[in-house]
């Protein structure tokens, strides 16, 4: 079973102040164009009617790096449009369950009302464990069109060593524990799911950036670190997003009541005064593309 110390450190990776290291840069990143958009079906001549429903364009992704390297993205650089993207991770680990079955809570459904109320298109990064514990909210994320579910793998288990401690992820295994993680949203019954992942910790280097080429995916990372992990003061966890977001910022945040308590009140503070200031909220998916 893992220790809360255990927990804390694979929470610090993700995303607390002071302590953590900033977002490592690939080494072979490749940004590439953003998918074309499918254009609209043409009606038919035969059988005059309603016009068909716009194919979904697919997610942007970015092109492998040298050698086939999985790519990373970790904000939309140089962007003049106020527009920043909010991320959320829902971190469970592999050997969690029996904490889950004493009432530890890992899932922050009040976190997920407010974006709704507020009107937030947001990107949650989910463990497969975490879609296993909580299948019915991982359905009604994945269902909403204001959200999108990535990859932040199926264990929490790190994908390069040292990561704060955590458990690391045999390098033959990487592209799998991806696989299942993708397993478990569907599974759940989610929909709207996008070919992104985020590594445990923040912590890869080009080892795994390689093993993680057979998944396909676009490694995710952050430019603004939200401090929310462990944290007990909200105005703390918003003033430091307000300072740190910029055009096109990428902004990592937690969706677990347990070890990130106070992030639904600090976004009640960080969305109405970044909308203020003339921000708007995008998925992971709308930032790539722009």
């Amino acid at each position: 079973m893992a220790t809360l110390g255990l927990l804390g450190a694979a929470l610090v990776g993700c995303g607390t102040g002071a302590a953590e290291a900033p977002a490592p840069k690939a080494k072979a990143a490749v940004v590439d164009s953003p998918s074309p958009r499918p254009g609209k079906t043409a009606p038919s001549k035969a059988a005059p009617g309603p016009r068909p429903a716009r194919v979904p364009a697919a997610p942007p992704t970015m092109a492998p790096g040298p050698g086939g390297l999985t790519p990373v993205y970790t904000h939309r650089a140089k962007s003049t449009e106020k527009v920043v993207a909010l991320t959320f991770d829902a971190d469970m680990t592999a050997d969690q369950g029996p904490r889950a079955a004493r009432g530890e809570h890992f899932d922050n459904p009040e976190l997920i009302a407010t974006l709704r109320r507020l009107g937030v298109d947001a990107t949650v990064f989910m463990t497969g464990r975490w879609a296993e514990e909580y299948p019915d909210q991982a359905k009604s994320i994945g269902g909403d069109p204001r959200f999108e579910i990535a990859n932040h793998s199926y264990s929490h288990y790190a994908f390069s060593s040292p990561c704060y401690g955590l458990p690391t992820v045999p390098r033959p295994d990487m592209a799998s524990d991806v696989q299942r993680a993708f397993d478990a949203f569907r599974d759940a019954g989610a929909v709207n799911v996008v070919p992104y992942f985020r590594f445990p910790g923040g912590c890869y280097d080009d080892a795994a950036l390689r093993a993680l080429a057979p998944a396909g995916v676009t490694a995710v990372q952050w430019d603004v670190v939200s401090g929310d992990a462990f944290a007990e003061d909200a105005d703390a966890v918003a003033d430091q997003v307000l300072d740190g977001v910029k055009p096109g910022s990428l902004v990592v945040m937690h969706c677990t009541r347990s070890a990130a308590p106070v992030t639904d009140r600090a976004i009640r503070r960080i969305v109405p005064e970044l909308r203020a200031r003339g921000y708007r909220f995008v998925k992971v998916s709308e930032l790539m593309s722009r």
